[in-house]
């Protein structure tokens, strides 16, 4: 019997060398679906990202040494100028802070801008209407700002003369009524403010204060002299606009002293009354033997009145890192701004509050000696 091959490979069926069977169309299709669904939330989160945010952002702006020298129309020029009398050398820093507001009603930052910014403890996210009250134009606000400047190197220069031991008479004057506010018609420009409601005011914060006890629910009785001419007008208040309201009349207030000496303030492109306690202690510092400061670099805040009270200022923990920035180891802070400066004191910063210019005096001749400045009045670190 003949012997049959064993194969050790088991038989199948034969190879297909062609197929004409598709493979599952699904799969791909689902993951092309994926990728553009993917895609498409990116680029609606970019296109969010870019739409303009109804808010601003404060940031820390330019720290100016009232002690030293500026730029003024391309020329350097002591920030502080008192040609008619003698001054003294100083040293160290007085410096004077300010606030950078990104964005404006015209030129919203976007809402990338303000999720990096959220997460920077040196910056604030702000809504515009609170910087930029609705129906005040941008043009109007800055010019308040300029206005505010003025008033307060005004009273910096009164404040610092009044501790010196000078005195000067004084007169608040309106620089401008606003179309449409309740002292439209019955307040002008020129008009000299002789009393409110029989009290004399010798400075704006003072008449703002005043206008404040007033309320809005009945009129003022406001003396003013126009053309050599005392009137008395009647005019009832009403409220600001924006997320803090406070009884207004409607006008513009500048304040002009007959000071007995020449005391300029040169800055350009800086708005605001905030300036105040450190021009005031700049112009004593230069006017007296010695340095206030004892050569170490200060920094700080406050609006100032003619008497010498240091009131509270916006964006203050803005200008606490410009001061520390700026390599400022003390910070002279308004007392009523500590609620605001708890919490938020950047490491290397020691922070005092003053309530009058005397404070602030006061505080400089401890750190001038090099003393121990923890039995002043501070704002509680935390």
């Amino acid at each position: 019997m003949a012997n049959t091959p064993v194969s050790s490979t088991p038989r199948g069926p034969p190879l297909a060398l062609f197929t004409d069977i598709e493979p599952d169309p699904q799969p791909r299709r689902r993951r092309w679906i994926g990728w553009a669904i993917l895609l498409a939330s990116l680029a609606g989160v970019v296109v969010v990202a870019l739409v303009p945010a109804p808010f601003v952002i404060e940031q820390p702006g330019p720290v100016f040494n009232v002690l030293g020298d500026v730029t003024v129309s391309g020329n350097q020029v002591p920030l502080i100028d008192i040609p008619s009398e003698k001054t003294y050398a100083t040293d160290g820093t007085l410096d004077m802070l300010t606030v950078s507001i990104r964005g404006n009603p015209d030129e919203l930052p976007t809402w990338l801008d303000i999720a990096s910014a959220y997460f920077d403890p040196s910056k604030a996210v702000v809504p515009v209407d609170e910087i930029y009250p609705p129906g005040v134009s941008l043009q109007q606000s800055n010019q308040q700002g300029a206005v505010d400047m003025q008033n307060s190197q005004k009273e910096a220069i009164a404040a610092a003369l009044n501790d010196l031991g000078y005195s000067f008479p004084s007169t608040l004057n309106v620089v401008q009524t606003q179309p449409g506010s309740p002292a439209d018609g019955a307040l002008e420009a020129g008009d000299t403010i002789v009393s409110l409601n029989g009290t004399v005011y010798s400075d704006v914060s003072a008449l703002r204060a005043g206008i404040a006890d007033n309320g809005v629910d009945k009129a003022a009785e406001i003396v003013v002299a126009r053309g050599g001419v005392e009137k008395t007008v009647e005019v009832t208040p009403t409220l600001s606009t924006g997320t803090d309201p406070v009884p207004i009349l409607g006008i513009i207030v500048g304040s002009d002293y007959t000071f007995p000496i020449d005391v300029t303030i040169q800055l350009e492109n800086v708005g605001g009354p905030s300036a105040g306690q450190m021009f005031a202690l700049g112009i004593i510092d230069k006017l007296t033997p010695g340095e206030l400061n004892g050569g170490k670099n200060v920094a700080g805040t406050g609006t100032i009145t003619a008497s010498g009270d240091v009131g509270a200022i916006g964006g203050i923990r803005q200008k606490l890192y410009g001061a520390l920035n700026a390599g400022a180891e003390y910070f002279l802070a308004p007392a009523s701004n500590c609620n605001e400066v708890t919490g938020h004191i950047p490491a290397g910063l020691t922070v005092l509050a003053v309530k009058t210019l005397s404070d602030s005096l006061a505080a400089l001749k401890q750190i001038a000696s090099g003393g121990d400045t923890s039995g002043l009045p501070a704002c509680p670190t935390s």
